[in-house]
């Protein structure tokens, strides 16, 4: 178990776990029949796991474009409100097929707001993967599934990896849980 910040926290998914998976998710996705690929990723807590995804991306022989959009639904909290744009992509997406990367899967919410806004954009198709998914929290509303999925993940609040609570442990390597206080 590392301490980090003073706080415990229990490893999930190591850095070499992430890192293998990450090849075969690139390898996934480049069996799909995708032409003039554009990866979107959904800031902030998404960013180690797009640039790690991308780099395998490469070496799976893909050449896609790279967008960031910025969401917010969360705020300082903890439960999902109203999603909002914070920062749009600047490409035109009309015609391309779309992969909108993000940290976790929960509600839906955020991933259906991002897919619906780029298909009104006349995207040719909207992919989604995402690192974790708890299936378990998704809202009957908004029944969504990911095209790809690095692990599901059980119904706790992780941190590391890009993911944090009150912008902290995002520099963490693997993917954890703060168990308390050390």
């Amino acid at each position: 178990m590392a301490v980090v910040r003073g706080k415990r926290i229990e490893v999930l998914y190591s850095a070499s776990t992430i890192a293998a998976r990450n090849l075969e998710l690139a390898k996934e996705i480049g069996e799909r029949d995708y032409r003039d690929l554009l990866v979107i990723s959904v800031l902030k807590g998404s960013f180690i796991f797009s640039a790690d995804l991308v780099r395998a991306m490469h070496d799976a022989g893909l050449e896609p474009d790279v967008e960031f959009i910025m969401l917010s639904t969360y705020g300082a909290g903890t439960e999902a409100g109203e999603v909002k744009i914070l920062r749009d992509i600047d490409s035109d997406v009309a015609g391309r097929d779309v992969l909108l990367v993000d940290d976790i899967l929960e509600s839906g919410k955020t991933l259906t707001f991002a897919r619906d806004l780029i298909m009104q954009r006349s995207a040719k198709s909207v992919g989604l993967c995402v690192l974790l998914d708890k299936s378990m929290r998704r809202q009957a509303a908004t029944p969504l599934q990911a095209d790809f999925v690095g692990f599901e993940c059980p119904d706790h609040f992780v941190v590391g990896y890009g993911m944090d609570v009150g912008h902290a442990f995002r520099e963490l390597p693997f993917v954890g849980v703060v168990a308390g206080d050390a």
